[in-house]
């Protein structure tokens, strides 16, 4: 699981690659499960579609999904000059107060009021010196949530400027627990006949949470990617997520995450003997060339942005040179990349 590395795996400019516009999905694939897959092994690689993972996988083999759910978390509204105010909650630390992202947030100061419709009000009680967001403090004459759903609109990615997806196409289909901004969008290729294959076969399941922010899909911005610093993210492992992992080790199965959220929680939660710890927690882990992986085996992952931490964790896995190649190839070849794009399955030290 550890790949060679180069003092240039430490250089941000390393990470980037030129994408074309129009390989940018801005569909999701239908039948969900009909995206193109790209397998990686240790040497070779194929390319086959992800309705064929069963046979791909071995009975015995472990999925860990990500069970959060996007909330509708980007709100427009209304200040008492009567300017309009777009709002994107980004992580709560009480039931009714985030941290947002206010546009424009010029002359937003403490105290200031924003209107959603009369059906949602806010104060701003805070200003964060980190992300430049805003605090707010809601108000609603009804319960938060049902609030939100009413006025709230799905946080779609800015890159999805033409997308005609339906909502729930923005969720995966095991999705049930509100608190994401976006999606943990390796899982939306699975659907639930893929899931009962998958099942058929002997390959197990096991969920945890990550609710995710946009911090995770923003580009590193310093020259040194030690230098970068992650947005925390909080997660949660449950007991039977922990159990059944014991398990696939026990029997000779392989602990594969959908996604990079799943992997990073897993990671972050990881222990001296290769499990992970029960409960919530923060993530913070910078996951790149050089990292020692303790729980995860293989990855299922999208094509993502140049410069990213995520471009970054997928290298760890099998070596930035490697990777960039295979964006190349997948380039060339007409893969779909980000959010509804297409998919890798990474499974080092296998043949592909």
């Amino acid at each position: 699981m550890n790949a060679p590395i180069d003092a240039r795996d430490f250089l941000t400019d390393s990470y980037d690659y030129a994408l074309p516009e129009h390989c940018i999905a801005q569909q999701p694939a239908e039948p969900r499960d009909h995206s193109r897959l790209l397998v990686v092994g240790g040497e070779a690689h194929t390319h086959r579609c992800f309705y064929d993972l069963p046979g791909l996988l071995q009975p015995g083999d472990l999925l860990i999904l990500n069970d959060t759910r996007v909330i509708p978390a980007r709100l427009f509204g209304s200040k008492a000059s009567g300017g309009r105010v777009e709002v994107l909650l980004l992580e709560p630390r009480a039931p009714r107060e985030w941290l947002c992202l206010v546009k424009p947030a010029r002359r937003l100061a403490v105290g200031a009021r924003i209107d959603f419709d009369g059906v949602l009000a806010a104060q701003v009680t805070e200003l964060d010196a980190e992300t430049g967001g805003r605090w707010l403090r809601f108000e609603a004459q009804e319960d938060f949530e049902a609030a939100l759903d009413r006025v709230g609109h799905t946080p779609l990615p800015p890159y999805l400027k033409a997308s005609r997806a339906r909502d729930e196409r923005y969720q995966t289909v095991w999705a049930s627990r509100p608190g994401a901004v976006a999606a943990p969008t390796a899982g939306l290729h699975f659907s639930g006949e893929l899931l009962d294959r998958l099942a058929e076969r002997g390959i197990e399941r096991a969920t945890l949470t990550l609710h995710v922010g946009l911090g995770t899909f923003r580009p590193v911005q310093t020259e040194s990617i030690h230098a970068h610093r992650m947005h925390r993210e909080w997660y949660e492992i449950p007991e039977a997520t922990v159990l059944a992992i014991e398990r696939t080790r026990a029997h000779g199965g392989r602990v594969i995450a959908v996604g990079t959220t799943s992997a990073r929680a897993l990671e972050s939660a990881a222990q001296p003997l290769g499990l992970p710890a029960v409960g919530p927690g923060r993530s913070e882990l910078f996951i790149y060339p050089g990292y020692r992986w303790r729980i995860v085996e293989g990855l299922i992952t999208n094509f993502h942005l140049p410069r990213s931490s995520l471009l970054m964790l997928v290298s760890s896995l099998m070596g930035r040179e490697r990777l960039l190649a295979l964006y190349r190839e997948a380039i060339d070849k007409g893969y779909r990349f980000y959010s509804f794009g297409d998919a890798m399955l990474i499974l080092p030290g296998t043949e592909a």
